[in-house]
């Protein structure tokens, strides 16, 4: 069954709603990564992160208050309207919820748990369900008032991809009639210490695929998409997932991994390589990621194929990342172009040489693929494209 997208809701550092994202996107511009103090002890680091004022939680919410779940709403009121009107044509209980995570609402469970140790009680504003892994799957249920499947999937940078693709079994079954399927990441201490106690953030802009390249930046986003069985011009076309376990924080080195969930994306959208148009890589400038993708995307594709890591212009942005870059495919397809690779173009000789994007290049085919790869070798694709 073909798993059409039929809305999009998108925010990240490159700006609010399908315009400014498109705008930025196709620009490479990385003015949305702004370096930051405050987050990680005597550092100050580049971080993604958006900027402004979000939309409040309505008044009977705010015990889900959290900025991972203003993110979200900010996300879905883009898309309202669509919603709305698929809720009218398949009722509450047909429409389901599945989204990727990885921080929740930590960050204010953090700030909640530092109070109780100074001042000896909870701030009053302080509930410990803001901090469980389904807190954005509920809110989100709770506030369009559904009653299908809600849930969040939690595989680190892999969750928001997996999400996709669990939507997408969601319609195969007959479960749902509709999905609002993606990701919400936000900024934390929690992820930017625990990157940076494993020597992984850079100090400058992350520099993906370079002989330069030193870390990762992380930012944060929400993107919603809806996923039907009601027709649309764009589909996710296949999907593709692996799990080499190789070590928990390391890619197993040879691609192995990478190139099982690459070859799975394609068999799944009977597709071939010579097919893919574009392929946002997970690049998140690492020495290991950036080595063992390159052989990945080398062997699958050895006559080349257009490709870029767009995290220099949002940061890794984990949980949401694989929804995230999802969203630049579908976007892609709208713009008929396809996103720059922004680096330093110092390539590094130890790696195969892959055919950089460049601002201005136009999308020659039009099936488009994304990877995500996380810890514990937990590797996924996804293939974007024209519904067939």
């Amino acid at each position: 069954m073909t798993a059409y997208l039929n809305a999009l809701g998108i925010i990240c550092a490159l700006g609010r709603g399908q315009q400014a994202v498109r705008r930025n996107l196709f620009a490479g511009d990385c003015s949305g990564m702004r370096a930051e103090s405050g987050w990680v002890p005597e550092r100050v680091l580049p971080v993604g992160s958006v900027p402004g004022e979000l939309a409040p939680l309505p008044p009977h919410l705010a015990q889900q208050s959290s900025r991972n779940n203003q993110l979200l709403l900010e996300a879905a009121l883009q898309i309202e309207g669509p919603i709305r009107q698929a809720i009218d044509t398949f009722g509450a209980s047909r429409i389901g919820v599945v989204l990727g995570t990885s921080t929740s609402g930590i960050d204010e469970a953090s700030r909640g748990i530092a109070h109780y140790l100074r001042e000896g009680q909870f701030p009053e504003a302080y509930d410990y369900r803001q901090q469980e892994l389904g807190a954005p799957a509920n809110f989100l249920a709770d506030w369009l008032q559904l009653s299908g499947p809600a849930y969040v999937i939690s595989t680190a940078c892999t969750s928001s991809a997996r999400a996709m693709m669990s939507a997408r079994r969601l319609l195969d079954l007959g479960l749902c009639d509709a999905v609002l399927c993606g990701g919400v990441d936000s900024l934390c201490k929690l992820t930017l210490n625990g990157f940076t106690s494993l020597e992984a953030v850079s100090s400058e802009r992350c520099n993906p695929f370079s002989v330069n390249r030193n870390g990762i930046n992380i930012g944060e986003a929400a993107v919603l998409f809806l996923m039907s069985k009601t027709p649309a011009p764009i589909a996710l076309l296949g999907s593709g997932a692996s799990c080499d376990a190789h070590h928990i924080s390391a890619p197993e080195p040879s691609g192995k991994g990478a190139l099982q969930a690459m070859s799975k994306a394609l068999a799944s959208a009977k597709l071939a390589p010579a097919q893919i148009g574009y392929l946002n890589l997970h690049g998140t400038a690492t020495q290991h990621n950036d080595a063992m993708e390159s052989l990945a995307v080398a062997s699958l594709f050895p006559a080349g194929v257009a490709c870029s890591s767009t995290k220099p212009m949002t940061g890794h942005t984990l949980g949401a990342a694989g929804a995230l870059e999802a969203a630049f495919c579908w976007l892609s397809l709208m713009e008929g172009a396809v996103p720059p690779h922004i680096w330093d173009g110092q390539a590094d000789p130890a790696l195969p040489a892959l055919r950089w994007a460049k601002v201005g290049d136009l999308l020659e085919k039009r099936c488009l693929m994304s990877n995500s790869f996380a810890f514990g070798g937990n590797n996924v694709s996804l293939i974007i494209g024209d519904a067939l």
